[in-house]
C-alpha cells in the first residue's frame, strides 16, 4: 500500500477528532451539571459545560441511603450473580454440545436455536413467571434470561476450535469431562470468557425492563429508577418521599446517570485486552 496523501491524513485526523467530541461533550455536560449548584443549573437553562463552583452535593442526596442507594445495590447484586450464574450455564452447556457423540446434542442444540429465531412474547413470558412464583423477586430478573443463544453459540464455537490432540492427551491422563474442562478447556478460553462475561455484565447491568415487568418500585435495580427519573423529569425527594426538594431535577438526573454509567467504564479497561483479542479470534475463526 502506498503512503496515504497528507490531505488524507488531516481528512482521518478531522473525522476522528469529530468523533471523539461528539463522545466527550456530551459526557462532560453530564458530568458538569451533575457538579453544578442549583442556581447555577437554572441559570443556564439545565444544562452546564464547566461548573463554576462544582458540588457533590447532588451525589450526597442521592446516596445518604434513600432508593438510589438500595437500586445500586440491587444492580451490583444482580449483574454479579447473574454474570456468574449465566458463565456457569453458559460454559457448561457450550462444552456439552461442542463435544461429538454427546447424547442428544443436535436435538437440544436445535431447541436452543429455536428460541433464538422465535423468541417468546412479552405476555408469555410474564405469565411464565407469574405461575412460577418469581413476581416481585430478583430471582426473575436472572433466570428467564440466564442463558444467551448468541453467547452460547460462541462460546460452542470456540470449544470446537481447540485441537483434539488437547483432548485426547487429557483423556490419555485419565481426566474426565470436568477435569478436562477446568485444567484444559477454560485456561485456554479467556479471552472468549471475557468477551462473553463482559457482554452479560453489560446486559444485566443496563436492564430495566424486566424490572418494570416484574418488581414492585421499592425492589426497582438502578436502571429502572433512572429511568424513571429522566422520563418523569422529578428531583429525588419527590420520588421517595412526596415532599418538595431542593436540588435541581436535571442534577439528580445526571448524577444518577453518573452512577449508573462509571461502573461500566471502570471495569471495560481490565478485560480490554481479553475483549480485542476475543473478537480477532472471532474474525479469524469466521
Amino acid at each position: 500500500m502506498e503512503k496515504p496523501k497528507p490531505v488524507t491524513q488531516a481528512a482521518k485526523a478531522v473525522a476522528l477528532v469529530a468523533v471523539v467530541l461528539l463522545v466527550c461533550v456530551p459526557f462532560l455536560v453530564i458530568v458538569s451539571t451533575s457538579l453544578a449548584s442549583t442556581q447555577e443549573v437554572v441559570d443556564n437553562g439545565g444544562w452546564v459545560l464547566w461548573p463554576t463552583e462544582p458540588s457533590l452535593k447532588a451525589y450526597r442526596d442521592i446516596l445518604d441511603g434513600g432508593i438510589v442507594t438500595h437500586a445500586l445495590g440491587v444492580s451490583v447484586g444482580v449483574t454479579v450473580t447473574g454474570t456468574l450464574l449465566s458463565l456457569l450455564c453458559t460454559v457448561t452447556l457450550a462444552y456439552a454440545l461442542a463435544r461429538p457423540g454427546v447424547f442428544g446434542g443436535r436435538p437440544v442444540l436445535l431447541l436452543v436455536l429455536f428460541t433464538f429465531l422465535f423468541p417468546p412474547g412479552m405476555i408469555p413470558s410474564f405469565l411464565l413467571v407469574k405461575e412460577l412464583g418469581l413476581l416481585d423477586s430478583y430471582a426473575s430478573l436472572v433466570l428467564p434470561v440466564l442463558v444467551n443463544v448468541f453467547n452460547l453459540v460462541v462460546l460452542r464455537g470456540f470449544f470446537q476450535g481447540i485441537p483434539d490432540e488437547l483432548y485426547e492427551a487429557a483423556r490419555l491422563d485419565g481426566a474426565g469431562d470436568l477435569r478436562v474442562l477446568v485444567s484444559v478447556v477454560l485456561p485456554l478460553s479467556k479471552a472468549a470468557l471475557a468477551v462473553v462475561g463482559l457482554f452479560y455484565a453489560v446486559a444485566y447491568w443496563n436492564s430495566w425492563f424486566y424490572a418494570s415487568l416484574y418488581l414492585e418500585s421499592d425492589h426497582w435495580p438502578l436502571q429502572q429508577v433512572l429511568r424513571t427519573y429522566v422520563v418523569a423529569g422529578s428531583g429525588l425527594t419527590d420520588a421517595t418521599t412526596g415532599e418538595g426538594t431542593v436540588t435541581a431535577p436535571q442534577t439528580v438526573q445526571m448524577a444518577v446517570l453518573v452512577i449508573a454509567t462509571v461502573p461500566i467504564l471502570l471495569i471495560y479497561p481490565f478485560l480490554q485486552k481479553y475483549f480485542t483479542k476475543g473478537v480477532l479470534t472471532g474474525a479469524i475463526k469466521s
